[in-house]
């Protein structure tokens, strides 16, 4: 394990890097005291994602920002889907190598479906999930990020063209990435320029397109995963901007799929709420 310390305000961070299975090596931050708390991101992000949130959620947990399997600075194995369970999978390795228990989960889009289907499969260390925009569409509606706008329809559904798809993706530009991404905030002017600059070089890493393709290939598998909601034993809050990528009638689907469940709505605010609106988060999370 590397490790790596550094200061954000009041919170010192710790980032470390843990191989959770032979192939998988997973990239975290550490910051804060309290009991455990555990970030998952969006898709096509990175742990920098929380930048924002993360240091107000230090203030009363020991909070474990991830990057997901493939993305960010964790591994990459091109011999893997991406999907939904194996990207579940190493969560909870994650989770285990850590020993972590008594953890509330906080995700946010695939993050968020990550996160509630890991409280099903170890309800022994979840103690809470709080979901934020949860990426389990009904599929005769289609694929979440290409509801954005019409450019992102167009790009992700390029993307997923055999052989054009693996070209236009090694070819795409920051003004592409902001384009498509814009298309999940309320106002696209919060999506900070030095955080898209982050995400575009993580994403220009030896065979990160792979990733990419693979977990848009797959998004049915997000769908899917909401039938193992029923397992889900912790208290869930579920957490939408208003202008998020899911339908109304979607997010009823997704509350009465779980037992024990509140529902929040965020004004002026869309799929990528953590870092368009980290201060109301937090304060749902805190309180």
């Amino acid at each position: 394990m590397l490790n790596a310390k550094q200061h954000s305000g009041t919170h010192a961070t710790e980032q470390s890097f843990v191989k959770v299975a032979p192939t998988v090596t997973l990239r975290y931050e550490k910051s804060g005291e309290g009991p455990p708390l555990v970030l998952l991101h969006t898709i096509r992000t990175q742990i920098e994602y929380f930048r924002e949130l993360a240091p107000l959620l230090a203030k009363k947990f020991t909070v474990y920002a991830v990057d997901l399997p493939g993305h960010g600075l964790s591994s990459i194995d091109t011999s893997e889907l991406y999907d939904e369970p194996y990207m579940r999978k190493q969560i909870i390795a994650f989770l285990q190598s850590m020993d972590l228990r008594g953890v509330t989960m906080v995700g946010e889009s695939i993050g968020a479906v990550i996160s509630l289907t890991t409280a099903s499969d170890v309800p022994g260390r979840v103690k809470a999930v709080y979901a934020l925009n949860t990426y389990d569409y009904e599929t005769r509606y289609g694929d979440g990020l290409r509801r954005g706008n019409w450019f992102a329809n167009l790009i992700i559904g390029g993307l997923q063209i055999p052989v054009f798809g693996a070209i236009a993706a090694a070819i795409a530009t920051p003004w592409i990435v902001r384009k498509v991404m814009g298309g999940g905030y309320a106002d696209p002017r919060k999506l900070p320029a030095d955080l898209l600059a982050l995400f575009f070089k993580a994403g220009s890493r030896p065979h990160y397109h792979y990733v990419e393709r693979k977990v848009l290939a797959v998004w049915r598998s997000w769908s899917t995963a909401r039938e193992r909601y029923f397992g889900v034993e912790a208290p869930v809050t579920l957490i939408y901007g208003e202008k998020d990528w899911s339908r109304v009638p979607e997010r009823y689907r997704t509350r009465d799929a779980l037992k024990n469940v509140r529902m929040f709505t965020l004004r002026n605010t869309g799929h990528f709420s953590a870092v368009e609106n980290p201060q109301e988060v937090a304060k749902i999370i805190l309180a």
